[in-house]
């Protein structure tokens, strides 16, 4: 299992999810997105587990933006240049990835 954790470091529920690991002894990477952000492979990757619309943290101060925009490739690049746009926290699981605070899949994962 090679998880890694995509968040903010001050987002509760990236804490929390650093926290379910921890406590289950499971190694993992945890990655501060507003320093490194994704790449596009662990971009596309995470899009397609979960969707595009699943990514976008409706709460950013500029997601609104995102909804003027007519392409979805557009989107995309605009989630790529600011990641406070996306949705925290971001765990991966080889192709597997959820959004938000998922333990009862992370269960299935060990």
């Amino acid at each position: 299992m090679n998880i890694q954790i995509f968040g903010k470091s001050k987002c509760f529920d990236t804490k929390k999810a650093e926290r379910w690991f921890k406590e289950r002894r499971v190694k993992f990477q945890s990655i501060d997105l507003l320093q490194k952000g994704l790449s596009r492979g662990e971009f596309n990757s995470v899009k397609a587990a979960v969707g595009l619309q699943n990514l976008i943290d409706d709460g950013a101060r500029d997601a609104e933006i995102l909804r003027y925009l007519a392409y979805e490739t557009d989107v995309e690049e605009k989630l790529l240049e600011n990641p406070r746009m996306l949705r925290t926290p971001i765990v991966r699981n080889g192709r597997q990835a959820t959004v938000g605070y998922c333990p009862d899949v992370w269960a299935t994962w060990a």
